[in-house]
């Protein structure tokens, strides 16, 4: 059995996660912290993995804590960068202890990214648009963010998407991450979905993953609990996990 602490355990995804683990049948719910709580061996109560579903204006304090405590991390927060990550990956070498930071944990969400970033050098355009619930407080999202800069990458040399546009001082025409297009839509009755759009003359391709319930994350966090348990230093994504 694998025991876990919850960290934002009394927000929306935290209250779900905490379901989640009580119903695995090879884990133990064995803390419900939230944002402020101290994290440490005793509030952490024998907890092996640790789970953060906070905010992003601590969760990088909160993965330095829980290291320090000597608990293996998963991190379902977004808004982090190449320097916050690269603390937390030097942070958990010393500590000898495992982190997976995810920035989106819908399986379907994963393999979008990883059919996006194989489809996206044989196409001329391809943009990005993800749509969220309007309490999101972070935009583009993580989701969106990491799909450009795969499909930029996967893209290489090849000339960024054509777009004629001269002047856009509303900003219609979106964000560029790494040259790719990328727009956030935040509308009430949504959850989380995203679109790539890839282009050729004549044809399009769209490649779509809707997440209607937060429920459609759990499969991916309970992947991640029980992979992080030796894996050792900083794991960036679902995909090396699932091995995609």
């Amino acid at each position: 059995m694998i025991n876990v602490a919850v960290i934002g355990a009394q927000g929306r995804m935290g209250t779900t996660v905490c379901s989640a683990v009580e119903d695995a049948p090879d884990m133990n719910l064995v803390a419900r912290l939230d944002v402020g709580d101290t994290l440490d061996s005793g509030s952490l109560n024998g907890a092996e993995v640790a789970v953060d579903f906070t905010v992003p204006s601590v969760t990088e304090a909160n993965v330095h804590a829980l290291l320090e405590a000597g608990v293996d991390v998963v991190v379902g927060t977004t808004g982090w960068n190449e320097e916050t990550l690269a603390g937390v990956r030097t942070k958990a070498d010393e500590r000898g202890r495992s982190v997976i930071i995810a920035p989106n944990y819908a399986l379907s969400a994963v393999l979008v990214m990883s059919f996006a970033e194989k489809a996206a050098p044989y196409f001329e355009s391809v943009e990005v648009i993800e749509m969220h619930h309007p309490d999101k407080v972070d935009a583009p999202s993580g989701t969106a963010k990491t799909t450009a800069q795969r499909v930029a990458a996967a893209r290489g040399d090849l000339p960024e998407s054509p777009d004629a546009t001269e002047t856009d001082p509303s900003g219609a025409r979106g964000a560029k991450i790494d040259g790719v297009g990328v727009h956030a839509v935040r509308l009430r009755g949504l959850n989380a979905h995203e679109e790539v759009l890839l282009g050729n003359p004549g044809e399009q391709m769209v490649i779509r993953q809707d997440s209607f319930d937060r429920s459609s994350f759990m499969p991916g966090v309970l992947l991640a609990v029980r992979a992080v348990i030796g894996r050792g230093g900083l794991t960036y994504g679902l995909d090396e996990v699932m091995g995609i």
